[in-house]
C-alpha cells in the first residue's frame, strides 16, 4: 500500500557545526512525496544556507522555510554583507532561485497525511515584551537581564536596519503577516511556522528565563486561534517537546548545537511529523 505524503519539519541545524552538516547530508524523506519544513537556523553565511536547503530540495517534493535569528545576522566573516531587510529579501530570493517557500510566497496546501493544510511559513521576529517578572518596558528588562549574565548574540549582529529598532521591524512584520493571514481560505485549517514561538508559555522553561526577551511576541498571542491552527510549528529554544495549548499542538522541532544533542544520544537529524496523530515524537 502506498504510504501517504507527510508534512515533515526541523529547524535550528546549525550547519556550522561539521556533525550537523553530516546529519544534513543524511536526511531523506520517507516518500518522495513528503515536505520539508525547516523553522529557522540554518547557518549564519548565504554560501551555507543555500547549500543546506538546496542539498534537501533535491529530495523532498516541497521544502518550506522561515528565517531564523542566524540567517540574519551580518557577521564579519560572510561574503555577503546586507543588513536587516535588505539581507532578509535576499535570502528570499536566494531560496526562490532554488525553489524553496518562503515567508513572502503564496502559501501552499498540502494535501497528504492529516491535510488538506494551507502551510503558513512566517516572519515576525520579537518586540522584547517576553518580559521578566517585575519589569515594565524594554530598558528594565534589559537590565534584569544584563544583570543576570544573559545577553543575546542579535544584540551585536542582527541590524533592523531600515528600522529604527528590532521592536519596530517586529511590529511591521507582524502587520504583514497578519494581513496574508487573514487571507487564507477560511474552510483551511493551518499550520504555522515561526522561528520564534507565537505564545509565551514554551520559554517558561528556560534555564535562563531572561533569554525570553529575544524569542517572541505578545502580538501573536491568539494567532493559533485566529487562523485555525492544526499546529504551530517553532525552535529557536533548542528544547525539542510538544506541548497544547488552548488544544493546538506546538512543536518545537529544533536540532540544536552538538553540545545539546550529543547527551540525547542523537544519530540523526530528527524529523517531526507535523500533522501524525497523537503526541508521540
Amino acid at each position: 500500500m502506498t504510504t501517504p505524503p507527510r508534512l515533515l519539519a526541523t529547524s535550528d541545524l546549525h550547519i556550522t557545526y561539521q556533525q550537523n552538516r553530516d546529519f544534513v547530508e543524511a536526511i531523506h524523506p520517507h516518500s518522495p512525496d513528503d515536505w520539508l519544513i525547516v523553522a529557522g537556523d540554518v547557518g549564519e553565511k548565504f554560501d551555507d544556507v543555500e547549500w543546506a536547503l538546496g542539498t534537501l530540495r533535491r529530495r523532498f517534493a516541497k521544502v518550506v522555510w522561515s528565517p531564523g535569528n542566524h540567517e540574519l545576522w551580518t557577521t564579519k566573516d560572510d561574503p555577503v554583507q546586507a543588513r536587516g531587510e535588505v539581507r532578509y529579501k535576499q535570502l528570499v530570493e536566494l531560496c526562490r532561485s532554488i525553489d524553496v517557500l518562503t515567508p513572502e510566497d503564496p502559501f501552499a496546501v498540502f494535501e497528504g497525511a492529516g491535510g488538506p493544510v494551507a502551510v503558513a511559513p512566517l516572519f515576525t521576529l520579537y518586540d522584547y515584551t517576553f518580559r521578566p517578572p517585575g519589569t515594565t518596558d524594554k530598558a528594565s528588562a534589559l537590565n534584569a537581564a544584563q544583570d543576570a549574565g544573559v545577553i543575546c548574540t542579535d544584540e551585536y549582529f542582527l541590524h533592523p536596519d531600515p528600522y529604527p529598532s528590532r521592536e519596530a521591524w517586529c511590529v511591521a512584520r507582524v502587520e504583514e503577516t497578519e494581513r496574508r493571514l487573514l487571507a487564507v481560505d477560511a474552510t483551511l485549517q493551518t499550520v504555522l511556522i515561526n522561528h520564534w514561538p507565537l505564545v509565551r508559555d514554551p520559554t517558561f522553561v528556560l534555564r535562563y528565563p531572561e533569554f525570553a526577551l529575544w524569542c517572541g511576541t505578545e502580538l501573536t498571542a491568539d494567532w493559533h486561534l485566529r487562523f485555525r491552527a492544526a499546529a504551530m510549528v517553532y525552535g529557536h529554544l533548542h528544547i525539542p517537546r510538544t506541548i497544547r495549548k488552548d488544544g493546538v499542538r506546538f512543536d518545537e522541532v529544533s536540532l540544536g548545537y552538538p553540545r545539546e544533542w550529543q547527551p540525547r544520544g542523537w544519530t540523526s537529524a530528527p524529523l517531526v511529523d507535523v500533522l501524525r496523530e497523537g503526541d508521540a515524537r
